[in-house]
Formats: C-alpha cells, sequence, structure tokens
C-alpha cells in the first residue's frame, strides 16, 4: 500500500489542540489518507461529511453544551469537505477552544473555499497542509531504481493521480484524465464564483498548455481569448487556488537587464496538461518532450519542497539577450540555479547569472540525475 507523505504529519499533528487544514485538488485523494488516520484513533473519532445536509443541521446550534453532546470525549473531529458548511469558522473555533483534547481536521478542494469559509475566526489555530497529486519521492518506497525508469514516459504523459496509477489500459486513462478536467478540476470554480463563460476558462488553460516555460502576457492571452486583463489575472488566480496551475515569477536582485514583471505558469500534473491539449501520444512521436520534462520536474520538486516543509522562494530566471534558468530556488539567502534537459548534455551556466550571483549553485537536471532532486 502506498503511504501518502502527509499521513506521519499529520499524525503527529493529531496530538495538539489544533484545527488541521488539508487542502488540494479534487481526487488526489485526501479522503483516503484522513481514512487511514481515522484508522488510529479507533473509536475515539468523529467523522463528518460537509456535503451532507445532517452535518449541516447537526453542527447548527452553536453552543458549546451541543458540540460537548456531538463528539461525547472523541479526539479527533474529521469535516470532509467543510467549506459547505455555513459559518464554519466559528463553529470550529468554539470547539477547539473550549473542548479539550481535541484536534479538528477540515478540508476542501481549494485553498479559497476554506480561507472565505474558515477564515478569520481560526486564525493562530490552523496548520495547513497541502496534498498533491501522488509525489515521485512517495512512489519511490514501493517501486525500485528499474522500475521508476520503466514508469518515467508514463508520468510524463499520464501524470500521477492516484487512480491514474492504478489503471492498466492507455484508453482507460484517457478517459479519466478527460472526465477529470470536465467534470472535478473546473467543480469548485463554478461553484464558488461567478464565471459566466465556463468554455473561456477552459480555453485559457488550453492556452496554457503550450506556453509551459515562457513569459505568458495577460495582455496576449486576453486577446486572444476576447477578454480584458483583469478577468484573465482573476481566471489565472482562481485556478492556481484550485490546485491546477501555480506560477513562477522572474528572479532579479542585481541586473537592469533581468526579466522579472512577467510570470511563467505551469500544471500540477502532466496528466491533466495533457488531456487539455489533448495530445497523449507516446514519447518518440513528441515535439514538446522538453516541456513535458520541465513541466514534470518542477511540480515534483514543489511537492518534494512541500512535503519536506522546506522555506524555499522559486523563481525563473532570465535576461533581455535571452539567457535564461528554469528555477532559481532561495533558501536562507542561499541561491541555487537549476536547469532542466530531456537528454544528458553539457550545459554552462549563464554568464551573466555567474557573474551577478557567483559561488551560486548550478545543476543540470535530466533523465539520468534527476531522483535525488525529487525525492
Amino acid at each position: 500500500m502506498l503511504q501518502r507523505a502527509l499521513f506521519n504529519k499529520i499524525l503527529s499533528d493529531c496530538a495538539r489542540q489544533k484545527v488541521s487544514l488539508l487542502v488540494g485538488a479534487r481526487r488526489v485523494g485526501k479522503t483516503e489518507l484522513l481514512l487511514k488516520i481515522k484508522e488510529h484513533f479507533s473509536g475515539d473519532c468523529l467523522w463528518l461529511n460537509g456535503e451532507d445536509e445532517d452535518t449541516e443541521l447537526i453542527l447548527k446550534e452553536r453552543t458549546v453544551a451541543n458540540y460537548r453532546r456531538l463528539l461525547m470525549s472523541k479526539k479527533l473531529l474529521i469535516i470532509d469537505e467543510a467549506q459547505y458548511i455555513p459559518d464554519i469558522g466559528r463553529k470550529v473555533k468554539l470547539m477547539i477552544d473550549e473542548i479539550k483534547p481535541l484536534h479538528i481536521i477540515i478540508t476542501g478542494s481549494s485553498s479559497f473555499d476554506l480561507q472565505q469559509t474558515a477564515g478569520e475566526p481560526l486564525v493562530g489555530r490552523t496548520i495547513t497542509n497541502i496534498m498533491y497529486p501522488v509525489a515521485q519521492m512517495e512512489l519511490s518506497a514501493t517501486e525500485n531504481a528499474l522500475q521508476t525508469q520503466q514508469n518515467l514516459a508514463d508520468r510524463l504523459i499520464f501524470g500521477s493521480y492516484p487512480e491514474v496509477l492504478g489503471m492498466s489500459s492507455i484508453p482507460e486513462k484517457q478517459q479519466y484524465l478527460r472526465e477529470l478536467v470536465n467534470t472535478y478540476l473546473l467543480k469548485d470554480i463554478l461553484a464558488f464564483e461567478d464565471i459566466r463563460n465556463p468554455q473561456k476558462m477552459k480555453d485559457l488553460l488550453m492556452l496554457l498548455a503550450f506556453q509551459i516555460g515562457k513569459d505568458v502576457s495577460l495582455e496576449e492571452l486576453g486577446r486572444d481569448l476576447g477578454m480584458s486583463k483583469n478577468t484573465v489575472e482573476r481566471y489565472l488566480d482562481l485556478l492556481s487556488k484550485v490546485f491546477v496551475i501555480y506560477k513562477r515569477g522572474g528572479y532579479s536582485r542585481n541586473l537592469r537587464k533581468e526579466i522579472v514583471k512577467s510570470n511563467r505558469w505551469y500544471f500540477a500534473d502532466n496528466g491533466v496538461r495533457n488531456a487539455l491539449s489533448n495530445n497523449f501520444s507516446l514519447l518518440p512521436l513528441r515535439q514538446d518532450v522538453g516541456l513535458l520534462w520541465e513541466n514534470y520536474i518542477l511540480s515534483e520538486r514543489t511537492k518534494y519542497n512541500s512535503y519536506q516543509s522546506r522555506i524555499v522562494n522559486s523563481y525563473y530566471w532570465r535576461t533581455y539577450d535571452q539567457q535564461e534558468i528554469d528555477l532559481i530556488e532561495e533558501e536562507n539567502n542561499v541561491i541555487e540555479a537549476l536547469e532542466t534537459k530531456w537528454k544528458e548534455k553539457p550545459v554552462k551556466i549563464p554568464a551573466a547569472f555567474a557573474k551577478a550571483y557567483a559561488g551560486s549553485g548550478f545543476q543540470v537536471i535530466h533523465q539520468n540525475n534527476y531522483l535525488p532532486y525529487i525525492t
């Protein structure tokens, strides 16, 4: 059985008088993780489903007496899809402040769901955990180096959603990913925000699918989609809050010719990206292997840093004369530059970067050396 990276951390946090927020895109395995957490508490855990109207009913009376009756000395309360419960922030605050010992875990499929519904009442009382599609660092515990090598091409094409990893046939994976994009990933935005034209949201994602590793112009996207720059910016913000995409800004500390105003956008999962571009062709038949590799390495590095609790600032670096580096990480004033290349070949550090940031690390990440950087 695959053990998720957050399991031990959340289990340890359950000993604290706190509220754990577990967020992440739909279908990444949040419920399965919490079911395993629940097993460790036997009868000391109460599980509530925020989408069940009975849950809203039993939590409606916001009194200590009501919640003591409900919990009956339970040490752990799990509320799945908590954003559907009105005033959940104040209700959870009352429980965690007045009933001891108690740990509460609330989940949602987007960061803005729980921020809007839990929000200010829980300031200083929360521990936030982001869950991603399965990380290679999680898979490394269940497969050997040969299996990892054999599975790499499949993960570049179909990604790492838990259910996809369990499927054996290519048509089954393709169908699942298309349905995932059309039914689950955009559901939260459409449910909680006034999106007048959902197709525009999907069209925006399709454009981004072909611009991985490139500076993205909001004005250009707006012209292509017939939307204002502000609307494009709002859609990008929403898509990042439901963990479909994430951005990297430009890095600059010394050079006037460094580009800092543009952003680059990446997908949290390669399979989602390929479903949007409607391309599940095998690697030898593709012209975008370099883009897939860059997206894969940066997303896996994001998972790794998050699960290792590393406080890292991440950027890309580029100058107006086209010198560039895919990923710059800054941690405790130490700079590490990472360049992604599918095939192993000599690559020199850009001269302007080496001069401006002397002493910084520089590594080229290719298919023969990548595992230490993501596991």
